[in-house]
């Protein structure tokens, strides 16, 4: 005998536990709350989600894949001949200011990954992509990498709601950030650079 078909999309409830997290923050995120929200009952949202452990392993992984998409489209966008091109979509990509969605969201999901080493997994794994990407395709990798700590410890300010640039200052300093793409700082010497910290 056939079972009854499922008529709740995966995506429903992972928009609602998002909401969730966002509004109430990622500690406090049940699953109840979660049912409540896409209006289903907790057996439904059980059906795909053993735990909350599990159905924020799946918010972060889709967060992840959806950004990770964004950045390669802007990358095919750039053509196969643009330089650099994996740095560049990554900075293109990070050039829009956070909405207070975004930034609600941001900060309950890094609270629920510093606390939880499987919920870092998926971070740990989608950085050391980018790393390697951008390391392994740049003209200038030295360069390419400091562009990359730059705008990742600038979003890092933002998404924790550290500080917010006001738009001129964040677009001169994206501007910057885009020309240490072609900087060669692998011809400082590494003794010289020491000394002078």
């Amino acid at each position: 005998m056939v079972g009854r078909p499922r008529t709740i999309d995966r995506e429903t409830v992972l928009d609602a536990a998002q909401t969730v997290a966002a509004r109430d923050g990622a500690a406090y995120m049940t699953l109840e709350a979660v049912a409540t929200e896409a209006g289903i009952s907790k057996a439904s949202v059980l059906y795909d989600y053993k735990n909350k452990q599990a159905l924020m392993k799946a918010v972060i992984e889709r967060r992840i894949a959806a950004e990770d998409a964004r950045i390669e489209e802007i990358q095919n966008r750039l053509g196969p001949n643009e330089p650099n091109a994996a740095i560049r979509a990554r900075l293109i990509a990070e050039s829009r200011e956070l909405s207070d969605e975004d930034r609600a969201v941001a900060l309950s999901l890094c609270a629920s990954v510093a606390g939880d080493t499987d919920l870092r997994a998926p971070v740990r794994e989608m950085m050391a992509r980018r790393v390697a990407r951008v390391r392994d395709t740049s003209e200038n990798p030295r360069g390419a990498m400091l562009a990359f700590l730059a705008i990742e410890g600038l979003k890092a300010l933002e998404w924790l709601s550290l500080y917010e640039w006001p738009s001129d200052e964040r677009r001169k300093l994206m501007f910057e950030i885009h020309w240490l793409v072609d900087q060669k700082p692998e011809q400082i010497p590494c003794d010289e650079a020491t000394d002078s910290i």
